[in-house]
């Protein structure tokens, strides 16, 4: 969703200057003789060999004709001069500059937090243990949004800048490139599968040398997810659903094949817009949306409201809708870090078992009556 979207994605978009095109590439012909450790993720692949591993990125941002390819060198190992020209990273990372909050949750459930060195605009970061790091100055700010500080980035010489991008246009890589910080780009923010989007973990252990943690911790949350989609197998999906709110002139729906549509598919409600194609939001008027969901029995909406009144003095128009009577609305955004961060938009996309479980709490809450929610809040 585009409102989802702008709220993680607060750094700056970086393009790497080490690209695979499938046909050219060598390391194509390497790739048959392992087994792609992922399952999920549909933009990420990590072949392991003997003393390396080798990622590809696909489908970075919306559209790109880009893949990534990425070699990770243990001590010692000997990379074939088929893949030199691919930008070679040795691990274990001793340091790592990320830039969306998404990656603090993976870099906390393999132990690797205290390698990070620098975030762009720390007040996004929630979580109390990252938190204590840059209070304690272990953990710069290296900028804010597209204004990264590049003195304090190439001073700091992390072993890794981990980023995303959002098209081809970016002022900012030759001078990346000319300084000699190695860039990886991600591009977890895109997938639209839960499992798949908290699958990227897997990157990370990779870059930690901590691939049995990564996995063990991920075959878990798959565990819980499969066991909570199993909790409502036999349901019938009786609650109707609205989804996001007015964003200036404009409500911007989550389509259908997108992460939010998926969860609600899990969970046994039917989403108005669940047959909207395609992922991302597409905006709507006020008026095609009251016309659709007047009558839906439950709303999720978006914003930090932390009640009914804010919500209906941010447009007094939302009374009109049968959910806001009946004080079925509810939101997973209003619970923040102590610097105004969004819980949620950090360490949900890691915890997809719990969103799932929120939402069955909402829609099927007699399935977990002793069941407190994680990310989600009631309005009343």
């Amino acid at each position: 969703m585009k409102i989802y979207l702008y709220k993680i994605l607060f750094a700056v978009a970086l393009l790497s200057f080490v690209s695979c095109k499938k046909n050219e590439n060598p390391a194509t012909l390497k790739i048959s003789n392992a087994n792609n450790e992922i399952e999920y993720a549909s933009g990420l692949a990590i072949y392991k060999y003997q003393g390396y591993s080798l990622v590809k990125v696909s489908n970075p941002w919306p559209n790109a004709a880009t893949d990534f390819t990425y070699i990770l060198k243990e001590k010692g190992a000997v990379i074939p001069d088929t893949l030199q020209k691919n930008l070679i990273i040795q691990v274990p990372l001793e340091t790592i500059v990320v830039t969306s909050t998404t990656n603090i949750p993976f870099l906390e459930m393999i132990g690797a937090e205290n390698k990070l060195v620098g975030f762009p605009h720390t007040d996004y970061v929630s979580s109390e243990k990252t938190r204590r790091l840059i209070d304690k100055g272990s953990i710069k700010n290296v900028g804010q949004n597209e204004k990264l500080n590049m003195e304090q980035l190439i001073d700091i010489a992390p072993d890794l800048i981990v980023t995303f991008g959002i098209d081809n246009n970016n002022p900012m890589i030759e001078n990346l490139q000319k300084s000699g910080l190695k860039i990886m780009i991600q591009g977890d923010w895109m997938e639209q599968s839960p499992l798949g989007k908290a699958e990227w973990l897997k990157l990370y252990g990779a870059l930690f040398g901590k691939e049995r943690e990564a996995k063990i911790l991920f075959d878990q949350i798959t565990k819980d997810y499969k066991e909570a989609v199993q909790l409502v197998a036999d349901k019938q999906p009786e609650s109707t659903v609205l989804y996001g709110s007015m964003y200036q002139d404009q409500w911007f729906i989550a389509k259908g094949n997108s992460w939010v549509a998926q969860f609600m598919k899990d969970a046994k409600a039917t989403y108005l817009w669940a047959n909207l194609e395609g992922t991302g939001s597409q905006a709507l008027s006020f008026e095609q949306v009251l016309y659709k969901a007047k009558n839906a029995t439950h709303w999720i909406a978006s914003g930090s409201f932390k009640n009914l009144s804010e919500l209906e003095k941010s447009n007094p128009h939302y009374s009109q809708f049968n959910a806001f009577s009946t004080k079925n609305i509810y939101t997973f955004e209003s619970k923040l870090g102590a610097t105004g961060g969004t819980i949620y938009y950090e360490t949900g996309p890691s915890r997809p078992d719990l969103i799932l479980k929120d939402y069955i709490k909402i829609f099927h809450p007699e399935l977990l009556p002793n069941y407190t929610f994680t990310f989600a809040q009631k309005l009343n």
